[in-house]
C-alpha cells in the first residue's frame, strides 16, 4: 500500500496544474442561458402543438386493424400527385370513386386497375393510404401530398391545403384494402430495381389475389436470388391454398415453405396436418415444427437486441451514480430528473427547430449535458455539499429536489406528455433477414452508449481530473494529504455525472414519450446497476447494466414486467450477500476505513 500511495502521489506531482474554476463559471454560464432560453420559448410554443393531421397515414405491414395482416404495398412507384394522369380519370371512374356505395367504388378499384399508366398507380396508392379526398357538392377528387397540398385530379392543377374545406377522405373496407395491395404490388412486380421487386413479392406471399401464371413467368427469367426465392414463396401458398392440387406438390410446398420461413402459411399448413393423406399430414407436421424452431431463435435473437438497448440507457443513466457515489458516497435521488431534463432538451430543440429533427438531436447531446451539468453544479453547491458524511439527509434532500424539478416542468411545460420525432438517419428497419429486422433507432442508442462509455473512461484513466477522481474515490484522507483538492473533485464529479445523466435523457427521448416523471422509472434500476457492477467502477456498471437490461427483457415474457423487476431485485439481493462489493469491487477503498 505505501508503495502504491508513493507511485500515485508522484504522478499527482508531475501533472500541470489545471485550474477548473473558470471552466466551471463558462460552463455555469451557457447552462443558464440555454436552459433559460430553452424552458421559456418551449414552454410557450408547447402551448400551441396540436396534433398531426390525420389523413396522414403510414401504411405498413405492422398496422393494426388493416385487415390483411402481413401484407403492405411495394415502394418504388412514383408518390401519389407528382406526375401527371389525374385528369385521364374517366367521369364515370370518378363519381364511382365518390360515391358513398361500396359495389360503386369496387367498380372504379377494378377499373383503376386495368389501367397500368403510373398516374393511375398513384392514385390507388393515395386510395390504400387515405390521401384520397373527394368534394360532396361537386364530387371532384383530390389527392392530398405530404406538405398538406392538394391536387385536382380533373384538372391536374394545384391547390393549397386550405384552398377546400369541405373534403371529405374515400373510405375503403379491408377487402378493398387488400385488393389494392395486391395491385400495386403487381404493378411493381417489373421494376427494374431488385429491392423493390423483393418487396413487392413479399407483400405478395399473404394475398390470394395473385396472378400465379404471372408469377411462373416472371420466376423464370427472375435473375435475383431473393426475388426468385419470393416468387416460390407465392406460388407454394397458392398450392397450399388450392384445395384440388396434387399430392406431391402439396408435399413440396409444405417442405420449401417449412424451410424458408413463412408465418403467413402457418394456417394452410395446420389445416394440412389434418389431412387423410399420411404423407401431406406428416410434412405439415415438420414444416410446422421446422417453423416453431426458426422463429424461437429469431425471438432470442430479439430478446437479446431490445435486452442491450435497455441496457444500454441503464449504463448511461448508471454511470453518472457510479462516478458520484463511488467519489461522494452520495445518494442522488435526484438523479433521474437529470435524465427527464435531458429528454426536455430534445422536445424543446425540436420546436425550436421544426423540420430540423436530426439537427435538433444532434445538438441536444452538448445542450444537455451543459444544462444538466448546470443544474448538478447549483444543487452540489447549495445543498450537497453541506451535507457530506449524512447519508439520510443527503438522501431526503435530494428527494425533495427532485420533486421540485418534476413541479417546475409541469408549471413552465407542462404535465402531459410530449412526444419526440425520430429524425430520418434514425427512422426505419436494418433487414437482417426476410423475417428478422433491427430498428435504426435502438442501434444508433447501443452505439451512442459506447461512445460515452469510451469518452469517460478515457477521461478517468487519461486525465489529471480522472486521475484525482480516483484518488479521491480509492482513498480521500490520503488524497487530501497530497494536495488534492477533494470539494473540487467533489463538484466535479457531481457536474461530470449530472451531464452524462442529461445525454442519457437525449438518448431515452428516442424510446418513450417525454414526461414529468420520466426519470422516476429508471432510477431503481440505475441504482441496482451500480450497486451490482460495483460502487465507483465503470466496467462494472458497464457489464450490470448490460446485464440487468437483458434479464429484464427475457423475465417480461414469462412473468410480466413488475415481476421481473422483482425477481431481478431478489436476484441482486442474494448476489450482494455473497459478494458485498459487487461484479468489481473497487481496490483500494478498504484504506479510507
Amino acid at each position: 500500500m505505501a508503495n502504491a500511495t508513493a507511485r500515485l502521489w508522484i504522478r499527482l506531482s508531475l501533472w500541470p496544474r489545471l485550474n477548473l474554476w473558470p471552466c466551471l463559471g463558462l460552463a455555469a454560464l451557457l447552462g443558464l442561458v440555454c436552459l433559460a432560453g430553452l424552458v421559456g420559448l418551449a414552454g410557450q410554443l408547447g402551448a400551441d402543438e396540436s396534433q398531426a393531421e390525420a389523413g396522414q397515414v403510414e401504411v405498413s405491414a405492422a398496422e393494426g386493424g388493416s385487415g390483411a395482416e402481413g401484407v403492405s404495398p411495394a415502394e418504388g412507384v412514383p408518390p401519389a400527385g407528382t406526375g401527371g394522369g389525374g385528369g385521364a380519370l374517366a367521369p364515370e371512374v370518378t363519381e364511382s370513386l365518390a360515391s358513398s356505395k361500396v359495389n360503386d367504388r369496387d367498380a372504379a378499384i377494378e377499373a383503376l386497375s386495368a389501367d397500368p399508366s403510373d398516374g393511375t398507380t398513384e392514385i390507388l396508392r393515395a386510395l390504400l393510404e387515405g390521401r384520397l379526398m373527394t368534394e360532396r357538392a361537386t364530387k371532384g377528387l383530390f389527392i392530398r401530398d405530404g406538405d398538406g397540398g392538394l391536387l385536382d385530379l380533373t384538372t391536374g392543377e394545384r391547390l393549397a391545403g386550405d384552398g377546400k374545406n369541405n373534403l371529405r377522405k374515400v373510405g375503403i373496407n379491408n377487402r378493398q384494402r387488400e385488393g389494392l395491395v395486391s395491385a400495386i404490388n403487381n404493378r411493381t412486380l417489373l421494376n427494374p430495381d431488385p429491392s423493390v421487386r423483393r418487396r413487392a413479392a413479399a407483400g405478395l406471399v399473404a394475398s390470394k389475389n395473385v396472378d400465379l401464371g404471372l408469377i411462373s413467368g416472371l420466376l423464370e427469367r427472375e435473375t435475383d436470388p431473393v426475388v426468385a426465392k419470393g416468387y416460390r414463396k407465392i406460388l407454394a401458398m397458392g398450392t397450399l391454398q388450392n384445395p384440388e392440387a396434387p399430392a406431391d406438390e402439396v408435399v413440396a410446398a409444405l417442405g420449401f415453405l417449412g424451410e424458408n420461413l413463412t408465418p403467413e402459411a402457418r394456417e394452410y399448413m395446420r389445416n394440412r396436418a389434418g389431412s387423410d393423406e399420411a404423407t401431406i399430414a406428416a410434412a405439415a407436421s415438420a414444416a410446422m415444427a421446422s417453423q416453431d424452431s426458426q422463429l424461437e431463435h429469431i425471438a432470442f435473437f430479439e430478446t437479446v437486441f431490445f435486452g442491450l438497448s435497455l441496457g444500454s440507457v441503464l449504463v448511461l443513466i448508471g454511470i453518472g451514480l457510479a462516478i458520484t457515489f463511488g467519489v461522494m458516497g452520495v445518494i442522488n435521488m435526484a438523479h433521474g430528473e437529470m435524465v427527464m431534463l435531458g429528454a426536455y432538451s430534445v422536445w424543446a430543440l425540436q420546436s425550436l427547430m421544426p423540420g430540423q429533427a436530426g439537427l435538433a438531436l444532434i445538438l441536444a447531446v452538448p445542450v444537455a449535458f451543459v444544462a444538466t451539468g448546470l443544474v448538478g453544479a447549483i444543487l452540489e453547491l447549495t445543498i450537497i455539499r453541506h451535507l457530506y458524511s449524512r447519508p439520510l439527509e443527503t438522501l431526503l434532500a435530494t428527494y425533495g429536489v427532485s420533486l421540485i424539478l418534476q413541479q417546475a416542468v409541469k408549471i413552465f411545460i407542462s404535465s402531459n406528455n410530449r412526444s419526440v420525432e425520430t429524425p430520418a438517419f434514425m427512422s426505419g428497419l436494418l433487414y437482417l433477414s426476410d423475417h428478422l429486422t433491427v430498428t435504426y433507432s435502438r442501434l444508433y442508442i447501443i452505439g451512442f452508449c459506447l461512445v460515452v462509455f469510451l469518452t469517460i473512461n478515457l477521461v478517468m484513466r487519461r486525465t489529471r481530473l480522472g486521475l484525482q477522481v480516483r484518488a479521491v474515490t480509492q482513498n480521500r484522507p490520503m488524497a487530501q494529504a497530497m494536495g488534492v483538492n477533494s470539494r473540487r473533485v467533489d463538484t466535479f464529479t457531481f457536474v461530470l455525472g449530472s451531464g452524462v445523466a442529461g445525454m442519457a435523457g437525449v438518448a431515452l427521448s428516442q424510446l418513450t414519450n417525454v414526461g414529468p416523471n420520466l426519470g422516476q422509472s429508471y432510477i431503481v434500476d440505475s441504482f441496482m446497476v451500480v450497486v451490482f457492477g460495483g460502487v465507483g467502477n465503470l466496467w462494472g456498471t458497464f457489464l450490470g447494466g448490460l446485464i440487468i437490461g437483458m434479464a429484464n427483457k427475457f423475465i417480461e415474457p414469462i412473468n410480466g414486467a413488475i415481476m421481473a423487476k422483482i425477481l431481478i431485485m431478489v436476484g441482486i439481493i442474494l448476489f450482494i450477500q455473497r459478494h458485498p462489493s459487487g461484479l468489481f469491487p473497487q481496490k483500494g477503498r478498504a484504506a479510507a476505513l
